[in-house]
């Protein structure tokens, strides 16, 4: 055998060995792109198959609700006071909702708990402080407040917002720094888990997930679907 042929089969092996190195780079790779949370792809996912699929019952629990009890659509979110694509939706999403649909008697919108205190260090004691506002019956105020100063959340400034708002500091106070209603919040979590949820803001229209910030539009297209039937 001569030396040109030796070095070839030489080098087949190292080639084969390259090759297999290169795949198994590329399937690691890939392994680590997985699907994005709404809250990591900045909201913007389009409507999910759930967008066109009943895929929860009831998820309206006794939690803050704005309009008619009996209206044909019932809208939950499950959101976040940390989440920045969930600051999105309360600025660019719920007005248009509650003004073409809650306030009409259309819809009712249901805000629920759903911090993702693995990234938002103040999520949970947000979603606390919510709570012991609606103990005093100040939850949409409070709520408001929260995402128009989103930048600013601490322990200190939760309490703060109580008293702006006129709530019992004292109560609210013992409220917020007795965890009283972390109970409440991991039910919201729960549920918002087997209904799919997996980031913020993942809202129902009748059981229809849409998931993320997506423009009032894509919303609108589902609300209106269900009020036709």
């Amino acid at each position: 055998m001569d030396e040109q042929q030796k070095s070839s089969q030489l080098l087949i092996p190292g080639s084969i060995i390259l090759a297999g190195v290169l795949i198994a780079g590329a399937v690691i790779y890939s392994g680590k792109l997985g699907a994005p949370t709404a809250e990591k792809s900045g909201g913007t996912a389009a409507l999910t198959e759930a967008g066109n699929t009943p895929v929860a019952g009831d998820l309206s629990d006794d939690d803050p609700s704005l309009g008619n009890p009996d209206a044909p659509v019932t809208i939950v979110e499950f959101s976040d006071f940390e989440c920045p694509f969930c600051g999105r939706f309360f600025h660019t999403v719920l007005p248009e909702i509650k003004e073409k649909y809650v306030k009409t008697g259309k819809a009712r919108f249901i805000y629920r708990d759903f911090p993702l205190s693995t990234i938002h260090t103040m999520a949970e004691k947000a979603a606390e402080a919510g709570e012991c506002a609606d103990e005093q019956g100040k939850f949409w105020p409070y709520h408001d407040v929260i995402f128009e100063r989103q930048q600013q959340l601490s322990v200190a400034n939760l309490k703060a917002w109580a008293v702006e708002l006129g709530l019992n500091a004292s109560q609210f106070n013992n409220c917020l720094d007795s965890g009283k209603y972390s109970d409440e919040i991991e039910k919201d979590i729960r549920d918002g888990e087997s209904a799919g949820v997996r980031g913020t803001p993942g809202t129902f229209v009748n059981g229809r997930m849409i998931s993320g910030a997506v423009p009032f539009e894509q919303f609108a297209a589902i609300i209106e679907e269900e009020l036709k039937k």
